[in-house]
C-alpha cells in the first residue's frame, strides 16, 4: 500500500527543521527540492526514516527528497503546511549533484543506470507490442488454430501491431534516453527518427550498392530498425551538443537555431561514427565466437556458455544479427547447427525461468500481475522483451538468473550432443518441433538443457533476485512507478 503522502510532508518537515527553516520548495519528476535556511537543523537519519522516503542527499544549498512519482502530491501536502513553493522544475535530476570520484564501478552504475532508466520507460509499450503477438500465435495455426495464418486479423496482429512496437524502437527509446538524460525530448525522437527514415531503409535495402551521402561523405547504409545500441550512444553526445548550444546561441534566436545547429552537429556523428558502432561490434563479437567454435571442444563449450549467458543483451543492443546471419549459414551448408541456436534457445529459457522466479518473489498483486503476463508472452508468444524491460534491466540482481541459468543450460546442451535443424520456425514452448529431425534422444537432451536453464534462473531470481528494500519498496509503492 502507498504511504500516505500528508503523512510524508509532516515527517519531512519536522526532521528538516519545520516550515521556518525552509526558505523555498520544488519538487522535479521524483524529489522534493527544499532549499534550507539553516543546514544545521536538518536530522537527515529522521528524513531517510520517514515512511515512503526513499533517500536524501545534498546538493549545495538544496536539500533534495527523493519520494518517487507520487512526488506531486507530497510536494502539495506541504504547501499546506505553509511552505512557500516554486513549482515544478524540469531538469535533470542529477546534473547539480557533487561529482563523483570517476572508479570503474561508478562508471558501470552509471552506464547501467542510464541504460535502465531509459529502457524501463517503454515497458508499457513492450508489454502491448509482445501481448498482440501472443495473441495471434494462441489463436493462430501453431496453436489453437482459431485463425488462420493467411487472414487479415492474424496479420494485424502478429505483424501490424508487433512492428508497430518493435520497429520504430530507435524513435521510442530517442525520447525516453532523452528524457532520463535531460536532453531535448523530442530532439531524441528526431535522433531516433532519421536512423529508419524510408530513405536510409530503401538504401540499406539495396545490398552493396546502398550508400548514404552526409554532406558529401559516403557511407554504407544499414537497417537500423529494431536496433537500441545506435540511438543509446548518440543521445548523450545530443546532451552535451544541445547544452553548448543552448549557452552560445543567443536568447533571441534559441528557439529556432538550438534544435537545428544540434541536429546539424549530431547527424553526422551518429550516421558516421555511432550507429556503425553497434554493427561493428556485433560483427566482431560474431567473428570471435565463430573463431573460438573452431578450436572444438572446450572451444565450443565456452561459445556456448557466452551466448547462453549474454545473448538476450546482444539482442537489446542489436548485436545479434551477424551471429545469427552466420548460424544461418552453418545450417544452410550442413543442415544442421551444434551450438549457436542451441545455446540461444537456452538463454531464452532462462528468461522464462527469471519470469517465473519473479513471479514467485513478488508480494506486490499488481506486479505480480505484470509478471504473469511476461511469462504468458514469453512461453506462448516468443516474446521475451517484456521480461527484459519489466525485470531484468529494472532489477538488476536478477540478470544473474539469465547469466547463469543460461550459461549451464547451453553447456549441458553440447556436453549432451544437441543439435538445431532449423533457420527458422518457432520461439515460444513450440521451439522443441525445431529439434525433431534429430530423433528422440535429441530431443530429450535439448528439453532437459533448456529445463536446467529455465529452473537454475528461476531460482536464482527467487533467492537472491531482488534486496530486501526492492521488495518493501515494490510493497509500498503502486505497481509500474518507476524512479527516473
Amino acid at each position: 500500500m502507498a504511504a500516505d503522502n500528508g503523512k510524508i510532508a509532516e515527517g519531512v518537515l519536522a526532521a528538516v527543521g519545520g516550515k521556518e527553516n525552509i526558505s523555498s520548495a520544488t519538487h522535479c519528476m521524483t524529489r522534493l527540492r527544499l532549499t534550507l535556511k539553516n543546514k544545521d537543523s536538518v536530522n537527515e537519519d529522521a528524513v531517510k526514516q520517514v515512511k515512503g522516503v526513499l533517500g536524501a542527499q545534498w546538493s549545495g544549498t538544496q536539500y533534495q527528497v527523493i519520494v518517487g512519482q507520487n512526488v506531486p502530491k507530497v510536494y502539495e501536502a506541504l504547501l499546506s503546511q505553509g511552505v512557500a513553493g516554486g513549482g515544478a522544475v524540469d531538469e535533470n535530476l542529477d546534473a547539480d549533484l557533487a561529482k563523483e570520484k570517476l572508479t570503474p564501478a561508478v562508471v558501470g552504475n552509471k552506464i547501467l543506470d542510464y541504460l535502465s532508466g531509459s529502457m524501463v520507460q517503454l515497458i508499457p509499450l513492450i508489454m502491448a507490442g509482445g501481448l498482440f503477438r501472443t495473441f495471434a500465435v494462441i489463436f493462430g495455426p501453431t496453436m489453437l488454430n482459431v485463425i488462420a495464418a493467411d487472414s487479415a486479423t492474424y496479420i494485424f496482429f502478429y505483424t501490424t501491431l508487433y512492428e508497430a512496437a518493435f520497429y520504430f524502437l530507435p524513435i521510442y527509446l530517442g525520447y525516453a534516453c532523452a528524457k532520463k538524460l535531460g536532453a531535448s525530448p523530442v530532439l531524441g525522437l528526431l535522433c531516433g527518427g532519421v536512423l529508419i527514415a524510408p530513405s536510409i531503409i530503401s538504401a540499406a535495402a539495396s545490398g552493396g550498392s546502398g550508400v548514404v551521402s552526409i554532406y558529401g561523405i559516403s557511407i554504407a547504409a544499414s537497417n537500423y530498425s529494431q536496433t537500441v545500441l545506435p540511438i543509446v550512444l548518440t543521445i548523450p553526445v545530443l546532451y552535451v551538443v544541445e547544452k553548448w548550444m543552448k549557452k552560445h546561441v543567443p536568447d533571441v534566436l534559441s528557439t529556432m537555431f538550438v534544435p537545428f545547429f544540434s541536429m546539424i552537429v549530431i547527424i553526422p556523428i551518429e550516421f558516421i561514427v555511432l550507429a556503425p558502432i553497434g554493427n561493428l561490434i556485433g560483427t566482431g563479437i560474431a567473428n570471435a565466437l565463430f573463431g573460438l567454435s573452431s578450436l572444438g571442444g572446450i572451444g565450443i563449450l565456452i561459445v556456448m556458455a557466452v551466448l547462453g549467458a549474454f545473448w538476450q543483451l546482444f539482442v537489446i543492443a542489436g548485436m545479434h544479427m551477424p551471429i545469427i546471419l552466420l548460424a544461418i549459414v552453418q545450417i544452410t551448408a550442413v543442415g544442421y547447427d551444434p551450438f549457436v541456436f542451441v545455446s540461444t534457445n537456452c538463454a531464452m529459457a532462462a528468461v522464462w525461468g527469471c519470469a517465473i522466479g519473479a513471479f514467485l518473489r513478488i508480494r506486490n498483486k499488481e506486479e505480480r500481475g505484470m509478471t504473469a503476463g511476461y511469462i504468458v508472452a514469453a512461453l506462448l508468444g516468443g516474446v521475451t522483451e517484456p521480461t527484459l524491460f519489466g525485470i531484468l534491466l529494472r532489477f538488476r540482481r536478477t540478470m544473474y538468473g539469465m547469466f547463469i541459468g543460461g550459461a549451464v543450460g547451453a553447456v549441458v546442451s553440447g556436453l549432451l550432443g544437441v543439435t538445431y535443424y532449423m533457420a527458422g520456425g518457432a520461439s515460444n514452448l513450440l521451439v522443441i518441433l525445431n529439434y525433431v529431425q534429430g530423433g528422440t534422444t535429441n530431443i530429450i537432451c535439448a528439453i532437459a538443457g533448456m529445463a536446467i536453464s529455465c529452473v537454475i534462473a528461476a531460482v536464482v531470481v527467487y533467492m537472491a533476485g531482488f534486496s530486501k528494500e526492492e521488495l518493501a519498496k515494490l510493497d509500498e509503492e503502486p505497481a509500474g512507478e518507476i524512479d527516473a
